[in-house]
């Protein structure tokens, strides 16, 4: 009898500890995800003052601005990494029109914005690896056994990975 309540007592034990482990994973993988929304914040903050800049060069692009605008406005409103994306495909846009004007690559105050989100997107893609990071520690524990056991008794799911769409890892295509 005492074996019995000794080996209860220690699958008990177990089971409460895998769930402080799997709940610890799920954790830091929202801690790693709202790594990234402060570099897109941030990114995004600076947006606007990126487009005034270029806006006093490049007068016909204004479609490019109105789009960028509106879809950095959807990422606030959802807070959807994919909708963070599509800014990211905008931006490079932007990025790309200033490229394309020799006047304003060389005022200084774009080359600081410039130097700023260049930081500011080795960074995005350093908060990224970590949320795939673990992403995928999470996803390998709750599908390994005996964890899996443990974690469909208490109904974890897989988390999907950061991934760019197809379309922004394409060349950006600027008609000027």
């Amino acid at each position: 009898m005492t074996t019995i309540l000794i080996i209860i007592a220690i699958l008990i034990l177990y089971i409460i500890i895998q769930y402080n482990y799997i709940i610890n994973l799920e954790n830091r993988i929202k801690q790693s995800k709202s790594g990234i929304d402060v570099y897109l914040t941030q990114r995004f903050d600076l947006i606007p003052n990126l487009v005034e800049c270029v806006k006093t060069y490049s007068k016909h692009e204004e479609n490019v601005f109105t789009k960028i605008t509106e879809s950095r406005s959807k990422y606030f409103e959802t807070k959807n990494l994919k909708d963070g994306e599509v800014v990211n495909k905008e931006f490079k846009e932007i990025i790309a029109i200033g490229e394309n004007y020799p006047e304003l690559k060389a005022d200084e105050h774009f080359l600081n914005l410039e130097k700023s989100l260049s930081k500011i997107e080795s960074q995005l893609q350093a908060a990224r690896r970590i949320y795939n990071s673990c992403v995928t520690k999470y996803n390998i524990c709750i599908n390994s056994f005996p964890a899996n056991i443990i974690a469909k008794l208490f109904k974890f799911s897989d988390e999907d990975l950061f991934e760019a769409d197809e379309e922004a890892s394409n060349n950006i295509n600027i008609k000027i």
